[in-house]
């Protein structure tokens, strides 16, 4: 380029004269940036070369006079927007890194830990505990109902298409998260404003209700995605599938297709009908209150809907949707739990906890309750109370009743459970009374004596400041043991304590079961320490085994919903704590207390029977403890706040409701004798001397005091 001392000269091309003006640009922003798209215009801002010819709108290329000032400020220009170009674009990358890690840690920084697909049985669960007979006929429910595990498998086709075209009909396409699904539900929600669409599919619906929170929030949305294809990735198609009919909401306390179909129709799955599967099928959009809708609207509007889907996806034809469409939902009554067995529930969940590490949430718990005898037992001692118990001044009871292999038949532990929860069968702690003797004169049978043995009857002084005196005040003499045992005299009770030690006295009354805590006083020969129902009949079971303890039991098994048992109740050798010569005393001494003595209340017309009653003192508790070959059962009647009675005897209210309840219950059994009643004395001539004197001499005795006699025949059988 030519330049002299005037400076340079540029050198141009010739232009049309009407164009000159626009050619000759002085900066680069006089460029017609805005004829260029838009990336060209990005690129001409930060990246524009000065030396650079532009093209004019008719091709002509442009040509600027140099400045050296000016290309320099160009230049620093040019330096200066590259920098805020990079300053820009490192910023937008870093703010976006930043923000997605931000966003990441907000969506998932809590994200809980997928259980391993057998925990998702168990897991989010509350305890739900199903308690069944020995049949296997549900006998009450405490909590939800699961219902047993189906397998999708075993179903009818149309079970499984009813909820995948209700819930997700992609279900076996998608990877866990149908994505358009979300995008079109989000969309028709943000039309209407509300939420009108679910975008979610049945995998994650089994993460929503199994592992998640209910909250409906975008964390929560991710969370569930999230989950879900990891689920995919675990278990197949068919064991989500499982998962979702058996943990589902159904309303009305059930879980489950199971447990629907059993609560609403009182069928099996498999028995349902197009109609009754549809219809259950449109419940967990909003079970509660579908079904609370005496006329169901909802519910039948959604089942048409789930029917038209089935139609649509060629699950069945469009006159079988009408059918079903037009078919009544009728449900079966409902069923609700035995006010009987409550006591029996509460026993049962304290029973597992001990047998158990952890009691499953599921468990469905076969116990050893006989309905009827329940019924009966419950049946006789409302009935005695309300007839005669409240005009004298009991007002509350209890009854066991055991079976002589150990099963539970009946826990009474009250009257109505829905005022008092306590189980007075097997918490009550009260003094046993005269029904502790048993373990006396067991103890002075094993020591060697014998039912013939002869004791006086007399006021004496037993132990340091201590007279033991009979219920009567009065006193016969000469006595005969089973006599003594018979007519409950407390003096041969106390006088034989003291002969064989109190400490045996105790040790044979745990030995046979009862498990309280028993002080060796010589009073306890007249049952002055607590102890409850259930370890007194416990106790008397050794006498009905011949010998054998009794271990009662009221769980035979425990299994979960799918049918997996967790535990069983094993049989094993009866501990032996009595020899047979002492069981046969004790049943010749016990059953006189019901033929002659006085528990003949309790006598049953076919049946031997034995036992023994008792009463405390100023008649807080009233005792009747009795037994045949088969069943060993007692009675307890008194208050809670411990008043007394008016003169309610174990002989009176007690052995009148053991009378009632055993002559139900023994309905069902075939009468077999007690060894050693009825027995023929194996007695030598000079025990069969000393029998006959003794004989005569308290028939003397009592002969010179007819008054005494009458008393004792009297007051003390009602005793």
């Amino acid at each position: 380029m030519p330049c002299n001392k005037t400076g340079c000269r540029a050198y141009s091309i010739h232009v049309p004269q009407r164009q000159k003006k626009r050619l000759i640009l002085k900066h680069t922003r006089n460029l017609k940036a805005h004829k260029l798209d838009w990336l060209e215009s990005i690129r001409s801002y930060f990246f524009w070369e000065p030396n650079r010819a532009a093209m004019g709108r008719y091709g002509t290329k442009m040509v600027t006079t140099y400045r050296a000032d000016i290309e320099q400020a160009r230049r620093t220009r040019l330096r200066r927007r590259r920098a805020t170009f990079v300053a820009l674009i490192l910023t937008l990358t870093i703010g976006a890194l930043i923000s997605g890690v931000l966003l990441w840690r907000y969506l998932f920084s809590d994200l809980p830990v997928l259980p391993q697909p057998e925990e998702l049985w168990e897991v989010n669960r509350e305890v739900s505990i199903e308690l069944v007979d020995m049949d296997g006929t549900r006998l009450l429910q405490r909590g939800p109902l699961y219902g047993e595990a189906v397998n999708p498998e075993d179903l009818p086709d149309y079970i499984v298409q009813a909820f995948i075209a209700a819930e997700d009909r992609r279900f076996y396409e998608h990877d866990g998260a149908d994505f358009f699904a979300i995008f079109r539900a989000a969309f028709a929600n943000w039309r209407a404003g509300t939420t009108v669409q679910g975008g979610s599919t049945l995998t994650q619906q089994v993460i929503k209700n199994l592992v998640l929170t209910p909250e409906q929030t975008l964390r929560r949305k991710a969370q569930e995605v999230r989950l879900a294809m990891q689920l995919e990735g675990r278990m197949s198609k068919n064991e989500i599938l499982s998962l979702y009919l058996n943990r589902i909401f159904l309303g009305n306390r059930s879980f489950g297709i199971d447990a629907a179909a059993e609560t609403y129709f009182g069928k099996e799955p498999e028995d349902l009908t197009l109609a009754e599967v549809t219809f259950i099928a449109a419940l967990p959009k909003a079970p509660s209150r579908m079904v609370a809708d005496p006329d169901l609207v909802d519910a039948r509007e959604r089942q048409r809907y789930i029917l038209s889907q089935m139609v649509n996806e060629g699950f069945i034809t469009l006159e079988e949707a009408q059918a079903a469409s037009e078919e009544p939902i009728e449900f079966v009554p409902g069923q609700s739990d035995n006010p009987l067995l409550e006591h029996v529930a509460d026993y049962v969940h304290d029973e597992l906890e001990q047998l158990l590490p952890e009691i499953p949430p599921d468990a469905v718990v076969t116990i050893t309750i006989d309905l009827a005898a329940q019924e009966a037992a419950h049946a006789a001692l409302q009935e005695t109370i309300e007839s005669e118990g409240h005009d004298r001044g009991a007002r509350n009871g209890a009854a066991m009743v055991m079976g002589a292999d150990g099963r539970i038949l009946a826990m009474v532990g009250g009257l109505d459970y829905a005022q008092s929860q306590f189980n007075r069968a097997t918490q009550a702690m009260r003094q046993p009374g005269s029904s502790f003797k048993a373990f006396v004169y067991a103890a002075a049978m094993e020591s060697g004596l014998h039912p013939y043995t002869v004791r006086v009857d007399e006021h004496r002084e037993v132990a340091r400041d201590w007279s033991p005196r009979n219920y009567t005040g009065r006193y016969v003499g000469p006595v005969r043991l089973r006599d003594a045992l018979a007519n409950s005299i407390n003096t041969v009770a106390a006088q034989l304590t003291m002969e064989v030690g109190a400490d045996n006295v105790v040790e044979m009354a745990h030995r046979l079961g009862v498990g309280t805590d028993l002080e060796p006083y010589p009073s306890i020969a007249l049952g002055s320490d607590e102890t409850t129902l259930f370890d007194l009949v416990r106790a008397y079971g050794a006498f009905a085994r011949n010998g054998d303890r009794l271990d009662p039991f009221l769980i035979q098994r425990v299994e979960n919903t799918r049918g997996d048992v967790i535990y069983e109740r094993t049989n094993y050798p009866p501990a032996r704590v009595l020899n047979e010569r002492v069981v046969e005393d004790m049943n010749e001494m016990l059953g006189r207390v019901v033929t002659r003595g006085s528990g003949r209340r309790a006598l049953i017309d076919g049946w031997t029977v034995a036992g023994k009653t008792g009463t405390t003192q100023n008649w807080r508790d009233a005792w009747f403890i009795g037994y045949t070959s088969q069943v060993i059962a007692g009675v307890w009647l008194g208050n809670d706040e411990n008043e007394p009675m008016e003169r309610v005897t174990g002989g009176s209210l007690p052995a009148q409701v053991w009378h009632d309840m055993m002559s139900d219950i023994l309905q069902g059994y075939t009468p077999t004798p007690l060894p050693g009643i009825g027995r023929r004395d194996n007695l030598s001539d000079e025990q069969l001397a000393r029998v006959d004197f003794y004989n005569e001499l308290g028939d003397a005795f009592l002969a010179a005091q007819p008054t005494q006699v009458a008393v004792l025949s009297s007051q003390q059988a009602r005793q």
